[in-house]
Parts: C-alpha cells; sequence; structure tokens
C-alpha cells in the first residue's frame, strides 16, 4: 500500500477556533491532483482496544454515505476522498494509507477490517477558508462586542438552508447538527459541513415528523438566531459547541423561546417565524421556506405570490449595492492594517515611525471591531 505522504502533503491543523469530537481537521495538498484539502482524520482516542467499533468510528461511514447522497446540493461541503490511515498520531505523519477514493459502499465493508488493525477512517473534503466560517467571523474579540449579519444576507443564507433541508427531507435526511462553526458564508453562497451527526431516517417510522421539526427548530435556533442577533440561543457569548450525536439533538432541545430584546429593530415578521421554529410548530421545510419567503418579500424580494412594492424593490437594489461595497471596503481595511502590521516590524525603523505604524494599526482595529458585517 502506498504512504500517506505519497498521496497528501499533511499542512497545518485549521480546526483549532472550534475543535470537534470526533476528528482533527488539517490542511493537506493531494498530491494526486493537485488540489488543497480538507483532511478529517478521526482522533486515535476514538479507536478500540477491544475490537469493538465505536459509533464515532462509524461516524465517518455514515456521514461520507450521506454526503454521497446530498452530492447534487450546492450548498453541501464536497466528499474527494475516502479512506484508512495506519499513523495513529493526532498529526499523521507518515505510515500506510488506503484509499477508496468516493467509493462510500467500499470504504464502509472495509472498516472492521481496518478497525482490527487500528487504522484510523479519514475524510477529504472541499477545503473550505477559515475567513468565511461563521462562528470565526462572529465570535467576539473582546467584551462587550457583537456583530450580526445584515437581514438582507441573513434570508439569503436561511434560503439557502432551507433548501439544503428541503432537498436533505426529501432523501429522508435530518441534518441536526446546527451551530455556527459548520457554517461558511461569503456574503452570498452558503456551504456547510460535517454531516457526522446528521440521519437516514426509517422512512416508515412514525417518529420521522418529529425530527423534520427538529430540524427546523435546530436551524431557527442554533444558526438564524445567532445570525440575526449576534448572541448564542444558550444565553452565553458565541462559543463552539459539543459535537457528539447525542449532543447534536438534545443542545437545543430545551429551547423553545427566543429573546430578541438585544436587536428589537430586527423584522416582527422574522421574529415571528423562528419564534415559531422554536416552539416546534413549523411541520415542514415547504411551510418554513413559505414563511421565509413572505419575509423577504417585506425587505424588497420578489417571489410568486408575494406582493413587494416597487419601492421595496429599487431599495433593496440599492441595499445590496451598499453592502457590496461595505464588504469590499472592510476588506481593504484589513489589507491597510496587514500592511501597515508589517511595515511596523521591520528592522532598523526609527521609534518615530514605528509609533505611527502601531497607531495605524489600533485605529484600523478599533474600526473593525466597530464593523457592520462580521
Amino acid at each position: 500500500m502506498p504512504n500517506l505522504v505519497d498521496i497528501y502533503r499533511v499542512d497545518n491543523f485549521n480546526d483549532t477556533f472550534a475543535l470537534g469530537h470526533y476528528a482533527r481537521v488539517l490542511d493537506a495538498l493531494d498530491r494526486r491532483v493537485g488540489h488543497s484539502t480538507a483532511l478529517k482524520v478521526m482522533r486515535a482516542e476514538h479507536l478500540s482496544s477491544d475490537g469493538d467499533i465505536r459509533w464515532e468510528y462509524r461516524a465517518f461511514a455514515n456521514e461520507a454515505d450521506l454526503l454521497m447522497k446530498l452530492a447534487d446540493v450546492p450548498y453541501v461541503v464536497d466528499l474527494l476522498d475516502c479512506g484508512y490511515l495506519s499513523d495513529t498520531h493526532e498529526f499523521p505523519t507518515g505510515g500506510e494509507v488506503r484509499a477508496f477514493q468516493r467509493d462510500v459502499l467500499g470504504f464502509a465493508q472495509a472498516m472492521p477490517d481496518y478497525a482490527a488493525r487500528g487504522w484510523r477512517p479519514y475524510l477529504a473534503l472541499q477545503n473550505l477558508p477559515r475567513t468565511n466560517n461563521l462562528l470565526y467571523l462572529m465570535k467576539p474579540n473582546q467584551p462587550g462586542s457583537r456583530w450580526r449579519l445584515p437581514s438582507e444576507e441573513g434570508l439569503a443564507l436561511a434560503l439557502q438552508f432551507a433548501e439544503i433541508l428541503r432537498l436533505a427531507h426529501g432523501k429522508h435526511i435530518v441534518y441536526l447538527d446546527h451551530k455556527l462553526e459548520h457554517v461558511y458564508w461569503d456574503g452570498s453562497q452558503l456551504r456547510i459541513i460535517d454531516l457526522n451527526s446528521s440521519r437516514q431516517l426509517d422512512t416508515h417510522s412514525n417518529n420521522d415528523r418529529q425530527f423534520y421539526r427538529m430540524d427546523i427548530h435546530n436551524l431557527c435556533v442554533g444558526i438564524l438566531y445567532p445570525i440575526f442577533t449576534g448572541l448564542s440561543p444558550l444565553k452565553t457569548t458565541l462559543r463552539p459547541q459539543p459535537g457528539s450525536s447525542a449532543e447534536a439533538e438534545a443542545r437545543y432541545r430545551d429551547v423553545t423561546q427566543l429573546d430578541f430584546g438585544v436587536e428589537p429593530s430586527l423584522s416582527g415578521a422574522l421574529q415571528d417565524l423562528l419564534q415559531a421554529g422554536a416552539a416546534m410548530q413549523i411541520e415542514t421545510i415547504e411551510d418554513f421556506i413559505a414563511g421565509l419567503q413572505q419575509v423577504a418579500s417585506l425587505h424588497g424580494w420578489d417571489f410568486p405570490h408575494h406582493y413587494t412594492s416597487p419601492a421595496s424593490r429599487d431599495a433593496r437594489s440599492q441595499m445590496r449595492a451598499g453592502l457590496t461595497r461595505l464588504r469590499r471596503g472592510q476588506a481593504d481595511l484589513r489589507e491597510a492594517r496587514d500592511l501597515f502590521r508589517e511595515a511596523a516590524i521591520q528592522d532598523g525603523i526609527t521609534d518615530d515611525l514605528e509609533a505611527e505604524l502601531r497607531r495605524l494599526v489600533k485605529a484600523v482595529n478599533d474600526m473593525l471591531t466597530s464593523r457592520v458585517i462580521p
């Protein structure tokens, strides 16, 4: 069998801002195709010494299977490869590798054999930039600060996420593990990761409807409430959430009422919709999408069967143009700050020049702390 280093050049951990329960994730270059990937490798602590296959191990086959079933959904991260590694160090540096590419059935069937050998499963996934991760972007960097998405962007994200659930529910799949560290957003395009706690439902079970309501509930509570308020529904600051499958299903179970007092200007219709989701009162994802479209029409969006005034439509166009400039401006501010910072550490510059550069760095950081968009 080939060695790991023959297939992947493993670089650095990229999950330090939100460590997961199942695995560590590393930046890696797939030497076979020359593409950057996110290499998700099971933590060695989940290997079993008695020959049993723990659920954390089985979760890799479950995730690979669900990723392939949702491969046609544009908002779900792509599976590029799956397999097993003989190296049991947290940061794999070598050892043998058995790569199954996208042969998920072969990967799952080989699991007992490789578990008995003490090899760890891995998934190679589309590598998404950390700078688009919503927990990374929205987590406060100092007390008293918070950021929220503008309603225009939040509605776009909500409609895209709802479309994921519509397509997934049509295949009897529920996502369940709704938390900001699983959401990547660049202002227009959504990507979600981590289906290891997601579930393929028994289509003959009477409990399926309850799981669909729970999926909508978890979306409203775990994703949409934070993006529209900058706060956790658990009445804490934004922070990574536990990640086992049991914790994913129970995380927001007791959250049936949302507090919008910190964001009183948020659309009342949107507050009502999210409250209904939190209260488990929305039966189907189609009902939720219809509610979202009704809210979006109040913000200048056009949908069949919903009236949007011409003035609101024009105002939305101007707002979208303004948000584009805001995002571009914030990117320019970060670039300017980095230039000042690099100049300030140059050897041989005068104390006066260094002091001025550091003053500018601080001033730009202060502006970014008060930014409009995460």
